[in-house]
């Protein structure tokens, strides 16, 4: 119970009404991205027989999962695993990280990225905007490509009146619109607030048919006022393209 108004805290997930009632959901998705590369020289001369096995795993777990080939790391590969349920990232995907082939890979802890789909209280389908879009979205073989990084608002951001607030996010939601409309680019976006431990507050998926126009979109973003003046953080950048993904 909240100690200063007596009320319990409301957690749902809220959307617009529909026909008068009001739209609640207490399902969320959670996704997770773990990059790993080869280090031992060994491995390195296996490192394409070794992805190939990652995916023979990913394929006979079950788990909805993408693999991605590392633009900036000839060994690398980047795998997201999607879950509505977070036990599943200590159960099943953990019992799957720490076994061969994983195993023969170093992971870089320091690109692992974890969050959670969440609600802005103005969607038409609730449940569509924060399971079945983003889980698509992933997982859709005609956008391979991606580029994933965590940011962090400063603490000006949260000191506005909430109208500014949306004012500002608006600027970003154009950009955004304009290039989904067009085909280029097709964000995800996941709040991690107390579940990354450098402190960030989103992790935020681009993806797409080419990699030029997610560059572009990150380029066009820098103009606005979210990033140019509440931001205090982006990356580390994860770039990829998509090898292999469970079905959509």
């Amino acid at each position: 119970m909240n100690e200063d108004t007596g009320r319990t805290p409301d957690i749902l997930e809220r959307g617009a009404p529909v026909n008068g009632q009001a739209q609640t959901a207490e399902t969320r998705l959670y996704m997770q991205l773990n990059v790993f590369t080869v280090s031992s020289r060994e491995s390195v001369r296996r490192a394409p027989d070794i992805t190939g096995e990652c995916i023979v795993a990913l394929r006979k777990s079950g788990l909805d999962s993408a693999v991605y080939l590392d633009v900036n790391d000839p060994t690398g590969i980047g795998v997201l695993f999607l879950a509505e349920d977070p036990d599943a990232f200590v159960t099943d995907v953990r019992n799957l990280l720490t076994v061969s082939p994983f195993d023969a890979m170093e992971l870089r802890g320091n690109m692992t990225m974890f969050g959670r789909t969440y609600s802005m209280g103005y969607e038409p389908d609730l449940k569509e905007s924060l399971i079945h879009r983003p889980r698509n979205t992933v997982l859709n073989p005609d956008w391979p490509w991606a580029i994933w990084y965590p940011l962090r608002r400063n603490g000006a951001f949260a000191r506005l009146e909430h109208k500014e607030q949306r004012q500002i996010l608006m600027e970003h939601a154009h950009i955004g619109r304009a290039y989904g409309r067009a085909d280029f680019a097709h964000d995800i976006r996941l709040a991690c607030y107390g579940l990354d431990e450098a402190d960030n507050d989103f992790v935020i998926g681009l993806l797409g048919k080419e990699l030029y126009p997610l560059s572009r979109v990150v380029q066009d973003m820098r103009k606005t006022q979210q990033t140019a003046l509440y931001i205090d953080s982006l990356g580390p950048f994860f770039v990829g393209r998509k090898t292999w993904s469970s079905d959509p």
